[in-house]
């Protein structure tokens, strides 16, 4: 039997890493088989050597995230907990080092899974990277992110937002106002992502000259997209020759993100979609890398990887049926 401590700088810290949620540590003792008692600024773990070892590794792994800026909340000292289990330590810390600078003044962004870790390596390493997954595994968040940092630190010259105007199932019928006005509604999903990376004004400036361009999807024909990073969100709901005519858009140092998710396809019956032809005819190509998002990549709510796991278990993929 032995004792293990790990020390806070101070009470703040102890509570950032641990939460207010007793059940991280009933769960950890539960994980390392060992005793553990929390106070205000230190952590002791009581069991065999190497237990208390692993356990006290545990601890200072999520204080180490937290203290590059990282924001723990519950769903990630989890999924922290479930990496010691699987013995995946060592990769938790490549997401923890995987920083995406945005604005100055605002917070870093991180991925939270491993999965979403692969992904931002695609994005990084490759000039077309396609994420394929279902609600909540920031997809478009990432992406957002990546983009404005690319663009802060002057690897792109612009950002090109793009969207098909495709209603999810609602007619919205007739919207009133001016060309952005209209388009808002489509748009709004990158919108908020954008606002996460940026301060409003900058925004406002960097659209009003053009360094942002926020458009549906029809708006890019007959362009070349010199310098730029492109992101195409909601591919699901592209045509395939949507998709063809912007991945061709595509010119000299520029980047493209495409993402999806294809149990959400809102075409009509009987149009293949665009993002499922893409991904089964670029697969394997030099310089595009397709990264596949799983349930255990959602962020969002705990009960979303529920609902998601429920609805894809209890029947076939939407897009299969309206494609058949």
């Amino acid at each position: 039997m032995s004792e293990h401590m790990v020390y806070f700088d101070n009470a703040r810290e102890g509570a950032d890493v641990l939460g207010s949620d007793p059940s991280l540590l009933r769960q950890a003792e539960q994980v390392f088989g060992v005793r553990m008692t929390a106070r205000d600024a230190w952590v002791r773990i009581e069991g065999a050597d190497e237990p208390a070892r692993r356990a006290g590794h545990f601890i200072e792994t999520l204080r180490r995230a937290r203290n590059r800026g990282i924001e723990l909340q519950a769903p990630g000292r989890a999924y922290a907990l479930q990496a010691f289990v699987e013995g995946r330590e060592a990769e938790l810390e490549k997401i923890h080092r995987c920083r995406i600078e945005v604005a100055p003044s605002l917070p870093a962004v991180f991925p939270r899974t491993f999965g979403q870790y692969r992904y931002v390596h695609a994005i990084r390493e490759n000039d077309l990277a396609i994420g394929v997954g279902p609600a909540g595994t920031g997809k478009t968040y990432l992406a957002m992110a990546l983009a404005v940092s690319a663009l802060l630190a002057g690897e792109v010259s612009r950002l090109i937002l793009a969207r098909p105007a495709v209603e999810a199932g609602e007619a919205l019928g007739f919207l009133p106002g001016d060309f952005r006005q209209k388009v808002l509604p489509y748009l709004r999903p990158l919108h908020d992502a954008l606002y996460d990376m940026m301060k409003p004004d900058e925004i406002e400036r960097s659209i009003e000259r053009g360094v942002i361009e926020v458009a549906p999807l029809a708006y890019m024909r007959g362009r070349t997209l010199n310098h730029a990073f492109v992101i195409l969100d909601e591919a699901q709901n592209t045509t395939q020759e949507q998709m063809l005519m912007l991945l061709t858009r595509l010119g000299f140092d520029s980047k493209c993100v495409v993402t999806g998710d294809l149990t959400q396809v809102d075409l009509p019956s009987g149009k293949p979609s665009g993002l499922r032809e893409a991904r089964r005819l670029l697969a394997g190509v030099p310089g595009i890398s397709i990264i596949e998002l799983q349930e255990s990549d959602v962020v969002r709510h705990e009960l979303v990887q529920r609902i998601v796991r429920a609805y894809r278990s209890g029947r076939p993929e939407k897009t299969e049926s309206r494609e058949s």
